[in-house]
Order: C-alpha cells, then sequence, then structure tokens
C-alpha cells in the first residue's frame, strides 16, 4: 500500500512540475537558433539600424487573409519584434476596401510599409535586405531637396493628371525628400541648397538662359535626373538638352525602342518595353521586380566623355529603335521591321545610364547622373505597373548618396541544391527504372528455383 502511495505521489509531483513549467513558460521565453550559420535569426548589420532606431516604428502589411502569406510575413517581422520591442505589425486586408487600397498605391498582396517618425518605406520583396535597408533610409535625419526645372512644359511634380508625376513626388516626401519647383528662366540660377536637379521632359526648346543654367550646374558638381523621351524638341540643335548631351557625352538616338520581348509579360503593344534582368549596378543590386518602359528612347554613350558610364535599363537582342510608324494595341505587329538604312540599330539598346565622376565642387565627393529614356514610367498612369515606382525611388536614392545597403550573407545550407549532369542523370533513370526492376525479378526468380528444388 505503501509503494502504490508513493507512486500516486510522485505521479502528482510530476503533473504539478509540468504544470508550473508550462505556466512559467508563458511568462518568461527563450529562444535559441541553432540553425547552420544562424540562418534563422537577424545579422548584425540588421540588429545594429534597430539599435540606432529610438523611436516606435510601425508595419503595415497590406496581405489578404486567404492563404499563409500573413503568417510568414508575422514570422518574418517577429525576427525584427525580438530585438525591437516597440517594433508592431499591423495587418490589413486589402479586399476589405479595394478603392482606399488603390489610391494608396497598393497593387501587390503581401505589400508592406514601414513608417518611423512621420517618414515611411513601402516594399514589395519580403527580404532582410530590403527590410533593413528601408531601416537604415528612415533613421537618417536630414531633409534632401530635389528640384524640378518648370516653365518649359515639363511634367507637373505635383500634377494629377496623367503624364504628371504626382503619385511618385507624394512617395518621395513621405522619405524625407521634399520637392520644390524651379523657375529657371526668372531665377537664373540653381540655389546652393539643392540636392538634385530632376528635368522631366521639357516640350519647348530652352531658352539661352536655362540652358546656361544648367550647364553651369552640371559643370560645377551638381547630382541630376534627367528624364528623356523620344523626339524631345529640347534635343534638337540650340534646343538647351543638347549641350547637357553633351557634357555627358550622350546621344539620345533617333526614333522609339520596340522590343517583342514583352510579349512575354502580355504586352501586345511592341512599344512597351517589360525589364527583367538588369545589368549589376548599385541601383540594380538585389532588384527583383519588372520594369516597364512606355515609349523609351535608346541611349548610346560616345567615346572620349569624362565620366565613369554604367547601363541601368537595357532591352533584349530582339529590340531596336524603330523611326517608322509603330503599331498599336490590336494592330498587326508584323508590319515592323528593322530597317539599318535609315539609322535603325538593332539591340541590346540601353535605355538609363548612370554616369559618375569626382567632383568638380568642394565638399563633395562624386557626382552623380541619370539619363533616362522614358519619363512616363513615373507618371500617375504607369507608375503602379510592376517596380516603376520601386525601381525610381532606387534612382532618387543613389543621386542622393542614399544608396547604402544592408549586406546580408548567404546563411543558406550549402546542400540545399542538387546539380546533377546529364550522364548521371542518365544513370539514375537506368538504375531505376531498369536495373531495379531487373534486381528484383532475379531476386524473386532465384528464390522460386530455391525453393522448388527442395
Amino acid at each position: 500500500m505503501d509503494g502504490r502511495l508513493g507512486d500516486v505521489l510522485h505521479a502528482l509531483l510530476v503533473v504539478v512540475a509540468a504544470a508550473l513549467l508550462a505556466f512559467l513558460s508563458t511568462r518568461h521565453g527563450f529562444e535559441q537558433d541553432w540553425s547552420r550559420a544562424r540562418s534563422a535569426s537577424l545579422g548584425a548589420q540588421s540588429q545594429a539600424v534597430l539599435a540606432a532606431l529610438d523611436g516606435p516604428v510601425e508595419v503595415v502589411s497590406y496581405a489578404r487573409r486567404q492563404g499563409t502569406l500573413r503568417a510568414v510575413i508575422t514570422d518574418f517581422v517577429a525576427r525584427y519584434r525580438r530585438a525591437k520591442p516597440d517594433l508592431s505589425l499591423r495587418l490589413v486586408d486589402p479586399d476589405a476596401d479595394p478603392g482606399a487600397m488603390r489610391d494608396a498605391g497598393v497593387n501587390v498582396d503581401g505589400e508592406l510599409e514601414i513608417r518611423y517618425r512621420g517618414r515611411s518605406e513601402r516594399l514589395k520583396v519580403l527580404s532582410e535586405a530590403e527590410f533593413s535597408g528601408a531601416l537604415l533610409r528612415l533613421s537618417r535625419e536630414g531633409e534632401r531637396i530635389v528640384a524640378f526645372l518648370e516653365g518649359e512644359g515639363e511634367r507637373d511634380p505635383l500634377g494629377e493628371a496623367n503624364a504628371d508625376l504626382g503619385r511618385f513626388v507624394a512617395s518621395l516626401d513621405g522619405r524625407g525628400i521634399r520637392t520644390v519647383p524651379l523657375p529657371l528662366a526668372r531665377t537664373g540660377t540653381v540655389p546652393a541648397n539643392t540636392d538634385l536637379l530632376v528635368v522631366a521632359n521639357p516640350r519647348v526648346p530652352l531658352p539661352p538662359t536655362v540652358a546656361d543654367a544648367l550647364a553651369g550646374y552640371l559643370e560645377t558638381g551638381g547630382a541630376l535626373l534627367w528624364l528623356a523621351e523620344p523626339g524631345e524638341a529640347a534635343l534638337a540643335p540650340g534646343g538647351g538638352l543638347d549641350r547637357l548631351a553633351d557634357s555627358l557625352g550622350l546621344r539620345v538616338l533617333p526614333g522609339t525602342v520596340v522590343d517583342a520581348g514583352g510579349q512575354a509579360f502580355g504586352l501586345s503593344d511592341p512599344s512597351f518595353v517589360a525589364i527583367a534582368e538588369y545589368p549589376p549596378h548599385a541601383v540594380t543590386d538585389g532588384f527583383a521586380l519588372t520594369t516597364l518602359l512606355p515609349q523609351a528612347a535608346a541611349l548610346a554613350q560616345l567615346s572620349g566623355a569624362r565620366w565613369a558610364v554604367a547601363p541601368l535599363l537595357r532591352s533584349t537582342a530582339g529590340s531596336w529603335n524603330e523611326t517608322g510608324h509603330i503599331p498599336k494595341a490590336g494592330e498587326a505587329a508584323d508590319t515592323i521591321r528593322q530597317d539599318p538604312d535609315v539609322g535603325e540599330l538593332p539591340g541590346p539598346l540601353d535605355l538609363a545610364l548612370a554616369f559618375s565622376r569626382v567632383s568638380p565642387s568642394p565638399g563633395r565627393r562624386e557626382q552623380r547622373v541619370v539619363v533616362v529614356g522614358d519619363g512616363d514610367f513615373l507618371s500617375n498612369s504607369f507608375l503602379g505597373n510592376g517596380g516603376n515606382r520601386e525601381f525610381g525611388q532606387r534612382v532618387f536614392d543613389w543621386l542622393l548618396g542614399d544608396d547604402a545597403q544592408i549586406e546580408v550573407p548567404d546563411r543558406s545550407a550549402p546542400d540545399r541544391e542538387l546539380k546533377l549532369s546529364q550522364a548521371a542523370l542518365t544513370a539514375l533513370a537506368a538504375t531505376f527504372l531498369v536495373g531495379l526492376p531487373l534486381a528484383l525479378v532475379a531476386i524473386g526468380g532465384g528464390t522460386w528455383w530455391r525453393r522448388r528444388r527442395r
């Protein structure tokens, strides 16, 4: 009897101890990452960025309730919340109010918005490099001044018309970038506190005073973004922008780029160029979204330029600069052919170039310029296509010197992928499809033969 009582008391003690441990686990947590190279934890640089944030961070996820995406995002953000408890996550269902989501520019399921001290960053790609990079940009203090040239029929940076840039500029305002109009025809000079000057498709030739001011700004080390278009009047000799092109050693090729590669993305208009692969550059490093350029001009670098030049956007080998009629959607696209006799060049063609050199201005280490052969991709009509907005933001970050990226080393397991040669695949197929069945038949036959002889 005493033995049975002792067994019962021992069992009760085990149950009470287990209950106490379960209760304590709800109050005190313990986590340890035992994966290879700590692949389930944040890197040292990400933790350093979080330590530098002295205020709360709000993450808003626009993910639908259906599927597993919400759980993936929650688990991902939980890594950051463990290192920074005042980082919060709010889940919003885009299906609850589709109109509000469209007005907010949300068009990707799972899109994230990170908010910190009145600023915000949008992410369409869920990765530690992108998320920590956004936190790093938000942590920087100070306001950047971006001036938009106005007065010559340029795209309105605050306008709501289809061709204007209002939606994109609104996204810059939330990232600590202040945009101001610059009527150079009246002022004659670019203000000294301008961090970046944007020339967005002037419709008429520039007055000599404006051309002189732009040339002076470039020669003294100013950062410049030039959005070009096919057939711009300001690019003609004496149009003003021809002086910028000469200073950069640049030529804007005639015609509009057509690229049959857009059919793979469901584009029926050959003048729409879809780009999913990018040349190596700080702007394109790790960029995995598709950029759509409607009716772009090709760019060419002339020899003897004083700049280091790198391509950012490039069409496919099946493209060329069409100087004749371009069929629209619904027309027969097979009516156009490349004609080298009229100056049409085969692809791949450069559609955006990045220029850099040692700055001639004291106190600045590097001068940066970007020329894009299309301004429509940042317009209100096309900003939501693919990664147009994200690519434009990367261009602005690089031009403003705010392009530092969080380096996340590869911490994945080395044996996640098995690569076999064709000979090895053939040998495996022969082994499992022929050798193994024959072996089983032989074993069965041998067993039958031995039993029959008994």
